[in-house]
């Protein structure tokens, strides 16, 4: 049943390449603004990847929040970047008949990020090994788009 479910799990994330593939429209700017978004998408979430991999491979930020490079701007900029690169095959199938399956697939990956198997349980977990540094965190910090920190209201008050 698992690999059954896998299988499934597939060929949804392949439906919004199989509708960009569909365009029979001469290639354009939105090609353009498609192949970008694929790029930083996937390049983002590479380098978020990284500086998370690089920030726990010390040894003195064990039990620490990583606040390096990206993950100052958001607390998932990996799922962010993720998401984004959804986008590319929205923009690369808006000529085609199924202009609409990657729109529902940003949706649908989205939720899932955002609500099911993404931060819900990254959350979590982070919350049980760094307690109130995490919480701090979350106070200051997007939890999914990158964005400026915000100051934290609780040191304010100090």
């Amino acid at each position: 049943m698992f690999f059954q479910l896998q299988a499934v799990a597939a060929v949804l994330f392949a439906l919004p390449m199989l509708a960009a593939g569909r365009s029979a429209a001469p290639l354009g700017l939105l090609d353009g603004v498609g192949v970008a978004l694929w790029v930083l998408g996937l390049g983002g979430e590479a380098v978020a990847d990284r500086q998370l991999a690089g920030f726990r491979g010390d040894e003195q930020n064990r039990g620490r929040v990583c606040r390096i490079g990206l993950w100052r701007y958001s607390r998932h900029p990996n799922y962010f970047f993720e998401w984004l690169h959804w986008w590319s095959y929205a923009a690369l199938a808006v000529h085609s008949p199924l202009w609409w399956v990657p729109i529902a697939g940003i949706a649908a990956m989205g939720y899932t990020i955002t609500r099911v198997t993404g931060i819900p349980p990254t959350e979590a977990q982070a919350l049980r090994s760094r307690g109130d540094a995490y919480r701090a965190y979350q106070r200051t910090t997007s939890a999914f788009v990158p964005w400026p920190p915000r100051p934290d209201p609780l040191e304010a008050g100090r």
